[in-house]
């Protein structure tokens, strides 16, 4: 463990943080390294973008192995994230930002609704505990 602050607030919430919160940190730092991956191209430094948009491609497996199938939706969602993947790929290999704000765009729409369903079961929960 580092002796920087800001690094054991960050261990700390990861080590705290209910599944839900984990899913929304992980779409975020894919978010993040996305956007990073845009500028490192745009800034012609290929090894950061790589590197960068390989941390998105961990995250996008992550989701896909977290699945679960007893769900219904599950098998879109694992259409989707194996397309994104793919696209992710692709954007690796032509170092392509177009690719990369492609795949951005359906990143931002899973979080802010994965962000919503967590306000949505927080607001259900406090209706329940109030009956």
């Amino acid at each position: 463990m580092t002796s920087n602050p800001y690094a054991k607030i960050k261990h700390n919430s990861v080590m705290t943080a209910s599944p839900q919160e984990l899913t929304l940190m992980l779409y975020d730092g894919a978010i993040k390294f996305a956007n990073q991956a845009i500028v490192a191209i745009e800034q012609k430094k290929y090894e950061v973008a790589h590197a960068k948009i390989m941390r998105v491609q961990d995250i996008i497996q992550e989701f896909i192995v977290t699945l679960d199938f007893s769900y219904e939706i599950s098998n879109d969602m694992r259409r989707l994230y194996d397309y994104m993947y793919q696209r992710l790929v692709q954007a690796n290999a032509r170092k392509n930002i177009v690719i990369l704000e492609e795949v951005l765009e359906f990143l931002r729409e899973f979080r802010d609704t994965w962000k919503q369903a967590m306000e949505q079961s927080k607001q259900s929960n406090h209706v329940k505990q109030a009956q």
